[in-house]
């Protein structure tokens, strides 16, 4: 406060005396009223707050002014710590959430559990609007349904004995009557919450929202603070509205906007003496709100944004001048939590004219450089929520929020293909559908005009705080945005699946695209000023800013695995490509940490502070400097903190000197640690030969770039698939009324009555279907709109440069933390299945490019050694998956370098073991699909009747196969001697592995359906069983496209391994086949159960599997290799020839020279499928069937009976062909071959077997007799 003005106030005190007075409202000086005393009717403290010390019952989380609460437990309670026995009085509950509460009022004796809350006992009362109905031991229907930021009035007349509710002001009339009064009956608000349910009370120490006529809040406001408030702001408005006059020596009336303190004796006395009296009042949040919020809102609204602007900062430049800082301050942050209370639970209207004039207002103050620097160091991300600001929500009640005046005419698109829109799938529109959709497309853009108005305000804010030009006299507020955001990204980092610590995904949407539009717009500017920087079209991080430990990535998972493993194992790459040493100290405090990592693991440590919370216990004081953080973890001493180089080097460094790194916490970081300085590259010091000299842009817009990419993986694509759900809704609303509009017209006009069932439907699903289609208008502006699907494109082009020029590191590579590959892969996810149909991902600019960039990183790096996490890479082999079965991506595939092409197939050629070798195996059925006999569905044909639970899976796609890709695998799988052998020693080892768990399940399956008490077959079994089927399926295809592709590797006998692998390959179709076409069946029976879960398992997709198989080896193949193919099928003892009759629906193999008979239409057969299976086809199982025949009519006559003696003591089933070297143990040559792909032990002796040896029992004979 100004406490002297010397001389020149002295000297002008006179003349203040006679012209104020006239020109200026009377100042008076109320008298201290002493503190209030026992107000008749109320009892208890005279300041109302929740009852934190006894009376709840359950487990809750109050805030801290003991006015807010969240639900912990399954319902728990919680009253007030003032009563009232007489009198009328009212208290305002705000819904922060619109689930299970019961509101109301109670008495001391009331006893209340787990399961009874408010209104379930004698003598409480309670609304329920989740339900909506009033509770006193019994229930029934009263008032309308609440939603999220609704305000309750609960008024109770003691003086009548009833009691009502209001809802935002509106009565719902009187809800009990006759209510126990008299001696020791006194009633106390409570309410009772279900878990995760919240309010805030106003009991009065704010105004109330909705007062009430004749109704008191239970806590007296302060009625004299206030009216000298009022005066004294009418005072200072006057002070504002004049100006004295050096010419005439009066004062005139003057703009308010103009109106500047030039330092006159008089006008600063003036002030002087009003903010003597006032300073103390602007400290308490009722004046605060009534008072100040009153009239900075009104200067909002009276003018335009400047002169509003002008004004805001001519009071906060006086506010700052006459009241002490901590006075000011209490102000302020009570100012700004005012604000954020009203922005985010204020209702949505038409215009949304609320939300737009307490944005404007918090824009005014935010411009005023003093209050927002500290606001934002000690009030915006610490005290408040401040990202409530950055969210608009979506309105529950469209009638209220103006959307039938928006958008009158109604209309839902039709469900269309995630790739692109397929016309095929969709119904020419009618005229009349035509117009619908345009009126409605004509709405949707009023409705986005709007919300554009608000978004618009919301970046101004961004700006703001992303200033770095208000460096005068201290940090420029970005350096101090970043401090706080850092802060604010490792909360929620580090407490995923802890709800009361995370910003909820909703809120992270938003403020994740205004932080785009803001940092996109500094990031233009700059490069206007700096021609050598990038355009924010070229963005992207600098790989050297992952190893070089200046930004905080808290204990986010690297490439490589954890920090501390990487600066050990990599400190001589950093040395040699980015001159970089790590301190001594850092490499042992890493070392002790890992040993400390060992007694105390960091997750456990991270659940202290909230366990403490929950128990009622006193949180940890934050621990100072570089342990300050909320998971308190101890590998955080550095992994969650920056690095700055210990010798700040002042001159160029050669090639040879190095820059030795420590760590510091983010708050130490100052402007030169993180822009640099004339020699010192600040963020990006360490740069690896590869990149450009030339800086990108700020280094502080880097950080805060790397922040934004961060968000969308921590909550933000998460959001964005739930928000589908809304789409969902009107699809599956849209199909029912077009089901009921058919039967209504299929309904005879006689049934009137189900004419009337159907016509209450249609309209109900009408209604619902209005009430969707104009909040997914709303949605699609706010969450799915063109822009927004720019910004994460945008995102998804950042990732592809940042892991490309990270790419280029080499071993430096594995620093990059996991979520830049997370981000790449779902966020072009979210471009292609969230934001259609009314967007589709083809519009963007340079889609193709994109994708190209996208398969190539998703090729290289699935099988990438440098990649050690094991959810990365599934993820990785996951999208690969996905991404080659839509044909614009697998295009794109096909489009990348030849050489990356080929790697890729190499390594999905790599043995099966020890790797995800399912995907890798669905990788290649995908490239084979459409290819194979019989496989040119999209879906099975016994479930066409059925409706997908999402027709845009991967695996419901329409088959388009690479025969680009497909070739490469031919030549690979010619390549080498070894690459042929291992790859399909792998694929039969896993076919036989899964097809024989399959069995086995289903065995189970079967007799817990046969058993006769009542049994239920666990989901999970019956899913892992069907997976298993499918994965059978899926390798059998595999191996139809080997055959295909290089017939020679099972029908070369010329090459070593081809015999033993047409051998194993037999046996396994042999297996398959008498399995699954035995007569009444273990897999009939489960087939025919239909149960749950195993709706793929069906004979049809097995049996042309095996069929293609067989195909290939004996019709197609050359003459050679057909007969060797025979003899081998032939010579397995599991052949059994009605396996083969059985394709066709043939009980018993057909007469040869005959014609094939009409098939039973009760039983299995493939020309049952014509839609599937082309006449070709048949024709060739036909061929394949009569040759089996002949020759198995053929082999039988030949045959001679083979002695047990000359049999393979270990399959039994060939004659002895081999004998092991050194040990002399025998058996046939399919044995031993398949045993030395897995083990070169002796099965009988266990001795190393050196070499195999052809055996004949004659030659060995007469060599014996010789010898004698």
């Amino acid at each position: 406060m100004l406490r002297n003005l010397g001389s020149q106030a002295s000297c002008t005190r006179s003349y203040w005396t006679t012209t104020c007075t006239a020109s200026f409202p009377l100042l008076i000086v109320h008298p201290r009223q002493p503190p209030a005393g026992k107000v008749e009717g109320r009892l208890g403290p005279s300041t109302v707050v929740l009852d934190h010390t006894g009376g709840f019952e359950g487990l809750l989380l109050v805030d801290d002014d003991l006015l807010g609460v969240i639900g912990h437990s399954n319902f728990g309670t919680i009253r007030s710590t003032t009563c009232v026995y007489k009198g009328k009085w009212v208290y305002e509950v705000l819904i922060s959430s619109q689930g299970l509460m019961q509101i109301g009022w109670c008495t001391i004796n009331c006893r209340f559990n787990q399961e009874e809350g408010v209104g379930d006992t004698h003598n409480s009362y309670a609304y329920d609007g989740n339900r909506v109905r009033k509770w006193n031991v019994t229930t029934t229907n009263y008032g309308k349904a609440w939603a999220a930021g609704d305000i309750v009035s609960c008024l109770i007349d003691l003086d009548e004995g009833t009691l009502s509710f209001c809802l935002n002001g509106v009565s719902l009339g009187t809800a009990f009557e006759n209510l126990s009064r008299g001696l020791g009956m006194a009633y106390f608000p409570a309410i009772s919450l279900s878990f995760k349910e919240s309010v805030a009370f106003n009991f009065g120490s704010r105004p109330l929202r909705y007062p009430v006529v004749g109704y008191r809040p239970l806590q007296d406001p302060p009625s004299a603070d206030l009216v000298r408030a009022q005066e004294l702001l009418g005072c200072f408005q006057a002070v504002l509205s004049v100006e004295l006059d050096p010419v005439q020596g009066r004062l005139v009336e003057k703009e308010s906007s103009e109106w500047q303190l030039q330092g006159q004796p008089t006008v600063l006395l003036t002030l002087a003496h009003i903010f003597h009296r006032f300073a103390p009042l602007l400290r308490k949040v009722y004046l605060v709100e009534a008072v100040l919020m009153s009239f900075l809102l009104g200067v909002v609204e009276a003018g335009t944004p400047a002169q509003a602007q002008s004004v805001v900062h001519q009071v906060l430049d006086l506010l700052w001048l006459f009241m002490e800082d901590y006075e000011m301050q209490d102000c302020l942050k009570q100012l700004m939590m005012s604000l954020l209370r009203l922005y985010r639970f204020s209702p949505i209207v038409p215009d949304l004219g609320l939300q737009i004039r307490y944005l404007r207002l918090t824009i005014a103050i935010l411009s005023h450089e003093k209050s927002r620097k500290f606001l934002l160091s000690h009030v915006l991300f610490d005290v408040l929520r401040s990202v409530v600001f950055f969210y608009i929500k979506s309105p529950l009640r469209v009638e209220e929020a103006g959307l039938q005046e928006l958008i009158p005419t109604t209309w839902w698109p039709h469900r269309s293909s995630r790739e692109g829109k397929d016309s095929k799938e969709v119904k020419d529109e009618t005229s009349e559908e035509r117009l619908r959709r345009r009126a409605y497309e004509r709405g949707c853009q009023r409705l986005k005009k709007r919300i554009e108005v608000v978004e618009e305000l919301q970046v101004q804010i961004l700006k703001l705080l992303l200033n770095n030009q208000d460096d005068n006299g201290g940090e420029a507020s970005r350096y101090i945005f970043l401090t706080k955001f850092r802060k604010f990204l490792q909360e929620n980092a580090s407490s995923r699946g802890n709800m009361p610590m995370l910003c909820p995904p909703e809120y992270m949407v938003c403020f994740l695209h205004r932080l785009i539009s803001a940092l996109r717009y500094y990031w233009d500017e700059y490069k206007a000023s700096n021609p050598c920087a990038t355009f924010s079209d070229e963005a992207y991080i600098p790989p050297q800013v992952f190893y070089n430990g200046k930004v905080d990535y808290f204990d986010l998972q690297r490439l490589g695995g954890l920090l501390s493993h990487l600066r050990k194992t990599l400190k001589d790459d950093l040395a040699s490509k980015a001159n970089i040493l790590i301190d001594p100290l850092e490499l042992q405090a890493a070392t002790m940490d890992d040993l400390d990592e060992d007694e105390e693991p960091a997750p456990a440590a991270a659940q202290r502070p909230m366990q403490a919370l929950a128990m009622g216990g006193a949180l940890p004081l934050p621990r100072p400097s570089w342990l300050s953080s909320p998971t308190l973890g101890r590998a955080n001493r550095f992994l969650s903190t920056a690095a700055v180089s210990l010798m700040t080097p002042r001159r160029p460094l050669s090639t040879s000197e190095k820059v030795k790194v420590r760590t510091l916490s983010a708050e130490q970081r100052t402007r030169e640690d993180i822009e640099g300085s004339q020699w010192n590259e600040g963020l990006l010091v360490g740069r690896p030969p590869e990149e450009p000299e030339q800086p990108l842009t700020e280094n502080s817009l880097l950080e805060v770039l790397d922040g934004a990419i961060m968000m969308y993986n921590l909550s933000v694509h998460q959001q964005l698939g739930k928000m589908v759900g809304v789409s969902d809704d009107v699809n599956e609303y849209a199909m029912a009324l077009r089901d009921t509009e058919d039967k209504l017209r299929r309904c005879p006009k006689r049934r009137k009555d189900i004419l009337a069932e159907l016509t209450k439907s249609q309209k109900v699903f009408s209604e619902k279907l209005d009430h969707l289609s104009r909040r997914l208008a709303w949605v699609h502006a706010t969450v799915y709109s063109q822009e927004k699907m720019q910004d994460i494109y945008w995102l998804l082009r950042v990732c592809l440069r940042t892991i490309e020029h990270g790419d280029r590191t080499g071993p430096l590579f594995a620093f990059m933390p996991e979520f830049y590959l997370s981000v790449a892969i779902n966020s072009y996810s979210a471009l292609k299945n969230y934001f259609g149909p009314v967007h589709s991902m083809e519009e963007l600019p340079g889609y193709e490019e994109t994708l190209t960039r996208l398969a190539a990183i998703l090729a290289k790096h699935f099988a990438d050694t440098r990649i050690v996490g094991t959810d990365i890479r599934d993820s990785l082999m996951q999208a690969l998956a996905s991404y080659v079965c839509y044909p614009n991506s697998l295009r794109a595939v096909e489009r990348i370098p030849e050489e990356q092409r080929i790697a890729m197939v190499r390594s999905l050629l790599a043995p099966y073991e020890q790797r995800p070798w399912a995907q890798t195996n669905w990788i290649l059925v995908r490239l084979w699909r459409g290819c194979g006999f019989g496989y040119r569905y999209t879906r099975l044909p016994h479930l066409l009747k059925t409706k997908p639970e999402d027709a845009n899976l991967p695996s419901l796609q329409k088959p388009c196969p690479s025969t680009l890709l497909q070739q490469h695998m031919a030549d690979l799988l010619r390549e080498g001697p070894d690459v042929a052998p291992s790859f399909l020693n792998s694929v039969l080892n896993q076919l036989n592995w899964a097809f024989s768990e399959f069995i086995g399940m289903i065995q189970e399956i079967q007799q817990a359906a046969e058993r006769l008490e009542r049994n239920f077959v666990d989901s999970r079994q019956l899913k892992v069983c069907a997976t298993c089927f499918d994965l059978s399926v899926s390798l059998l295809r595999v191996l139809e496209m080997t055959i295909t592709l290089v017939p020679e590797i099972f029908l070369d006998w010329a090459q070593p391994t081809s015999e033993m692998l047409l051998r194993r390959l037999a046996q396994l179709l042999n297996q398959v086949l008498n399995r699954v076409t035995a007569e009444r069946n273990l897999f009939d029976r489960v087939v025919t159960l239909r149960l749950p879960g195993l709706e793929s398992v069906d004979h049809y997709p097995i049996l042309v599997a095996v069929t293609g198989i067989l195909v290939r080896l004996l019709v197609h193949g050359p003459a050679s290799g057909t007969d060797r193919a025979t003899s081998v099928l032939l010579a397995d003892p599991c052949f059994q020839l009605r396996s083969i009759c059985y394709l066709l629906g043939q009980p018993e193999p057909p007469t040869p020279g005959t014609a094939l008979p009409a098939p039973d239409q009760k039983r299995f057969s493939l020309q049952s499928y014509t839609d599937y299976i082309s006449v070709e086809e048949l024709a060739q199982v036909e061929q394949m069937l009569a040759h089996l025949t002949s020759a198995s009519a053929q082999a039988a006559a030949a045959s001679l009976p083979t002695s047990e003696e000359d049999l393979c003591p270990i399959c039994y089933a060939h004659p002895i062909s081999a004998v092991f070297q050194p040990c002399g143990h025998k058996s046939c040559k399919a044995c031993i071959n398949q045993h030395l792909m897995n083990n070169k032990d002796c099965f009988f002796c266990k001795a190393t077997i050196m070499s195999v040896e052809d055996w004949d029992k004659a030659a060995s004979a007469s060599a014996t007799s010789s010898a004698a």
